[in-house]
């Protein structure tokens, strides 16, 4: 299972020219791992070497905290050596990717990838390397850093993510907060605390907390929650406004009304001042449910939702990125009729394998064993037939994609993950984490219940009836 979850972990934003015929190339060196022997240790410097390699567009470079999106295995002649070739990695941290994007989720799945090889195989000296923990340190250094936004979660540009085009999801989306937090949880993890780390493990710890809050109290909605923002006031300057994010109550699209089950709820995909995307996000749920990133009650919620609405999020192949798919001039205008993600093909409703282990992983978390094993079965009927595609088009998932790869590698990863789990039940509580309640009673602000009103904490201000 653990070579299975190394795969998709890793590929899900290395996707290009890893593979040789039977194994991994060095590419994968750190986390120990080939696909033909067993774990053992291997040189992981070139992975940490990325984070320092010159990343530049027009004369710009971002933080030495940022991982690389893809890469291609070249060769170069060995000097002094006629006609031998020594092959290297070039990696691409978005100049050359399509729309120039810098992918913010690579670095988050790194440390998750860390800890999930620490966890499965018992070797910690991995992640207890000097330069490993650089590695982190880097990574949470960039995440980190202070800017002019007002929330916890991170602001990050349309197509950072495992959607990696144009679909409107620039700001705050949901797939990069789960990510986020899990992270942040990983690395907590992993960190060796000492003088040099006690400051960056305080602010994890209060990001944390304050990520926690947001999401849970801003994100979430359920049928109560969608009526209550039908009856919003608007235009509320006041530090104890209700409508906060000044959210008009005619953005509630006229699907989600009815398509709103009585029970059960689901995270936004998205939340901005006087912007909520109510596009259901399968990713971010899940590692919301994964991650305890969502409160009990909103765990089980989504879990429902995704039960109730089976017929629109797995049908004939689990499972749809997100839901519902931007169609007519909405596709037009937002996604700048990407020939791509036409409505309900790719990431603008395609149906993708590979989510299949992290649902089984959210399933198994949350007593739904036998929920995993039906989306299990449906993929089982046809992924091999088909060819192992990257993904399915149409509303229910009925076809092929209509640029789909075939024998993908995270696809046939995630599908052998999911039945390992489904068979070692056991071995997904060291992948999911439990409720933090040290996390709950933090409150990282510095205000109180006791303070004035002018000052009190948002988490202890009553809602206004």
């Amino acid at each position: 299972m653990i070579k299975c979850l190394f795969v998709i972990l890793f590929l899900r934003r290395m996707r290009l020219c890893l593979m040789e015929k039977g194994r991994l190339l060095e590419t994968f060196s750190f986390i120990h791992c080939s696909c033909r022997r067993k774990a053992r240790v291997r040189d992981i410097s070139p992975l940490f070497q990325f984070q320092s390699w010159e990343k530049t567009v027009d004369c710009h470079s971002p933080g030495p905290g940022l991982m690389p999106a893809s890469f291609k295995v070249k060769s170069a002649p060995l000097e002094g050596n006629d006609g031998s070739f020594e092959e290297f990695l070039d990696p691409d941290f978005g100049g050359s990717a399509i729309g120039r994007v810098s992918p913010v989720d690579s670095g988050l799945w790194w440390i998750i990838l860390l800890r999930a090889y620490g966890k499965l195989t018992g070797d910690y000296t991995l992640q207890e390397r000097i330069d490993v923990q650089t590695g982190i340190k880097l990574i949470l250094k960039l995440c980190l850093a202070d800017g002019f936004d007002m929330f916890p979660t991170l602001l990050v540009t349309d197509g950072s993510c495992m959607v990696d085009r144009r679909m409107g999801i620039h700001g705050h989306p949901l797939e990069i907060q789960a990510l986020f937090y899990s992270a942040l949880r990983c690395a907590r993890e992993m960190l060796i605390v000492n003088d040099g780390t006690k400051s960056l493990v305080t602010a994890v710890n209060n990001r944390l907390s304050a990520l926690s809050f947001h999401i849970r109290e801003y994100y979430w909605v359920d049928i109560k929650k969608i009526n209550e923002i039908y009856r919003y006031n608007t235009e509320e300057y006041s530090a104890d406004a209700t409508n906060k994010f000044n959210i008009y109550p005619e953005q509630i699209p006229t699907w989600l009304v009815d398509w709103i089950p009585d029970k059960g709820g689901y995270f936004i995909g998205n939340l901005q001042p006087a912007h909520m995307d109510f596009r259901f996000f399968t990713l971010g749920n899940l590692w919301a449910v994964i991650s305890s990133l969502g409160n009990q009650e909103q765990n089980e919620g989504v879990m429902t939702l995704i039960e109730e609405k089976w017929d629109d999020l797995v049908a004939n192949m689990p499972l749809k990125i997100c839901f519902p798919a931007l169609e007519k001039d909405e596709w037009r205008i937002i996604t700048g009729s990407d020939p791509k993600n036409t409505p309900w093909s790719y990431h603008n409703g395609g149906s993708w394998p590979t989510l299949l282990w992290q649902f089984t992983l959210a399933c198994i978390k949350m007593g739904k064993l036998e929920l995993a094993k039906k989306a299990v079965a449906v993929a089982e009927k046809r992924l091999k037939e088909d060819e192992w595609p990257e993904y399915y088009d149409t509303k229910s998932g009925r076809f092929v994609g209509k640029q789909s790869r075939l024998y993908q590698t995270w696809t046939i990863a995630g599908f052998l993950a999911a039945k390992k789990l489904i068979e070692q039940p056991e071995k997904a509580s060291l992948l999911f984490w439990e409720e933090d309640y040290q996390l709950l009673e933090t409150c990282v602000c510095g205000l109180s219940k006791s303070s004035g009103r002018k000052n009190k904490c948002s988490r202890f201000t009553p809602p206004r009836s």
